[in-house]
């Protein structure tokens, strides 16, 4: 939205001038300007006679806190907090794992930014601070200011439900907000920024001589990326290899990038984005049943394209979610979509699987017009999968393993949107826009004689694949065991060869292997782990890393079950305790989880 300076004090030619330098400012060049005309009129006085002069602004102490799972939290937080930290505000920032809380007694300006993980769960490393809020031993908390940006996903019922607990806890403690907290969907970047300005807006009114500036895009150390979420780099395919055999039940892709020139820089245990696109053939039959025209003209985020480029190139239209269906109500007189939408089990069933196709073909007619219709969509989200290479061994390529998403439903065969697309439509030498997605809280240890436990199922396997390979350059001699597990021995043995090489080599300690379709009774990776307890918590006590990927509901929570157990039973430990021991890994960054 164009910003127009009308009905003001200015002169013809000073209105033009503004009218022309505001739709070019940043939200960061804005903040600068609004902490600049913030100042007292003397220090504004002594900018002006004395330029180059900046005001010095009164020291104010501010904690930032972070509770993320896939990083996206914690890439905030340190955003933010090295912007703090340039305009000399005192700032301390931890992870809440990290953090004790008994020292919110000490703390007099908090910002917290925390993602909302699974069903409107905590991620694993706030879940011990969150318990202690909501305890008796929580204090009282009137000196306390405090702000929320919460992250989430509204495809989810419990949209941001971490941050809104967060928030409203604070507030009953007796804490007051320096902002209102912000909920963020996927696209969080805008939001996300709109939130720090004001809580430096309200830092500034505060501390009446600070200008807060920011120098621009600060990532986790500090560095500048030329590519980014908003501004992808076009990678071109270099391969496309279906990893399972003949016969297999699953489509398993290794996909080699060229990332040369792309200025990229990834550890293992990082994951690139791809900006996907949707199937031109749905967005055709999706048309049709609307009954709107693909060549009507429509404004998107700020940009002006066809209706059809919009819905294939910009905005989801394979997910359904509660918030979409309300939108979605006012439009339609439908008396049984109304009902659908009023019972609450009727509509979760509905929504498994189905898109906006099922809508358009069971609830029309609609109201809207075509602006109307896109104006209820939200962009489309970026797919992550773990890097399964590692940059010190290739480069110039990132290699992933990006597994088909396919199924039958109410008729009609459903892909993935983007392993659908790698599987069916990418083809070698294409572009794909891709950024990378830092995710520090899945990381080797820093030590190289730490033992590593990595346990996956399917394209879990990928991150470790990184991990051995940059072992493997670095010439680390670590201990490393690795439990994998999938459907069928001889068709889904994903990157076979290369785990034997390392075994081999000794790059690779152990491995166990458990498939699932081979017997007659299903044998998962958590089985494997039960059937090596005893070494599995030797390891444990000689400081083993244990690390998981893979499904959150049924792979990484059995798992997480038969790890308590272990403990329990090999430390001869009651179920508080070993619940106690597993909090404390995940504090030490010794329990490492990437579940989606």
């Amino acid at each position: 939205m164009k910003l127009q300076v009308i009905n003001s004090p200015f002169s013809e030619e000073q209105v033009k001038l503004l009218n022309e330098l505001l739709p070019k400012l940043t939200v960061e060049q804005k903040i600068w300007l609004n902490g600049y005309l913030s100042a007292s009129q003397a220090a504004v006085n002594a900018v002006v006679e004395e330029a180059p002069l900046t005001v010095t602004p009164t020291t104010k102490a501010v904690t930032v806190l972070y509770g993320s799972q896939t990083g996206n939290s914690q890439g905030l937080a340190e955003k933010y907090a090295a912007i703090l930290k340039e305009n000399d505000v005192e700032v301390t920032i931890s992870s809440l794992a990290s953090f004790k809380p008994n020292n919110l007694k000490k703390t007099t300006n908090l910002l917290l930014v925390v993602s909302t993980h699974g069903e409107g769960e905590p991620p694993d490393q706030a879940i011990q601070f969150y318990d202690f809020l909501y305890s008796k031993r929580a204090p009282k908390l009137q000196h306390l200011h405090y702000s929320v940006l919460a992250l989430g996903d509204s495809s989810y019922e419990y949209f941001c439900k971490t941050g809104k607990d967060f928030d409203e806890q604070f507030e009953k403690l007796g804490a007051t907000r320096i902002a209102p907290r912000t909920d963020c969907d996927l696209d969080y970047d805008e939001p996300a920024a709109q939130w720090f300005t004001a809580v430096q807006e309200a830092l500034l009114r505060s501390t009446a001589t600070a200008t807060i500036t920011n120098n621009g895009e600060v990532d986790v150390k500090g560095a500048k990326s030329s590519y980014s979420r908003k501004n992808p780099f076009y990678a071109e395919v270099l391969e496309i290899l279906n990893l399972n055999g003949r016969g297999s039940n699953k489509e398993t892709y290794h996909v080699e990038l060229a990332i040369e020139g792309a200025d990229f820089h990834f550890e293992p245990g990082d994951s690139i984005g791809i900006q996907p696109e949707n199937d031109e053939s749905l967005v055709d039959a999706l048309l049709t049943a609307l009954q709107l025209e693909g060549q009507s003209k429509v404004t998107v985020l700020e940009e002006s394209l066809t209706l059809k480029e919009a819905l294939q190139k910009k905005l989801e239209i394979t997910v359904l979610s509660k918030p979409l269906l309300q939108k979605i109500a006012a439009f339609t007189v439908s008396e049984d979509f109304d009902a659908l939408l009023k019972d609450d089990t009727a509509w979760k069933s509905y929504v498994k699987g189905r898109d906006l196709l099922d809508i358009a073909e069971d609830y029309a007619p609609f109201s809207w017009d075509a602006q109307q219709f896109v104006s209820l969509l939200r962009k489309i989200p970026a797919r992550l999968y773990s890097i399964a290479s590692s940059q010190k061994a290739n480069s110039d390529e990132v290699h992933l393993t990006i597994g088909k998403v396919s199924y039958e439903n109410n008729g009609r065969t459903r892909l993935g949107v983007c392993s659908g697309s790698i599987a069916e439509r990418i083809q070698v030498g294409d572009p794909l826009p891709i950024y990378v997605h830092k995710n520090p809280n899945f990381r080797l240890p820093e030590q190289e004689e730490t033992p590593i436990i990595m346990i996956g199922a399917g394209t879990g396997i990928a991150p470790y694949r990184a991990f051995l390979e940059e072992r493997e350059e670095l010439g680390l001699e670590g201990k490393s065991w690795l439990f994998f597990g999938d459907q069928h021995f001889v068709t889904d043995f994903l990157y076979q060869t290369d785990w034997q090489r390392w075994l081999a080599s000794g790059i690779l300690t152990k491995m166990n292997v458990a498939f699932s379709r081979d017997t007659d009774k299903k044998v998962y990776v958590q089985h494997k782990i039960e059937e090596n307890a005893e070494t599995f918590y030797k390891w444990l006590e000689q400081g083993a890393v244990i690390y998981v990927c893979g499904d959150k509901k049924s792979m990484a929570s059995d798992v997480d079950r038969t790890i308590l157990h272990i403990i329990e039973q090999q430390g001869q430990k009651t179920a508080e305790e070993a619940k106690a021991f597993v909090k404390e890994l995940k504090q030490q960054k010794r329990y490492q989880r990437d579940v989606y």
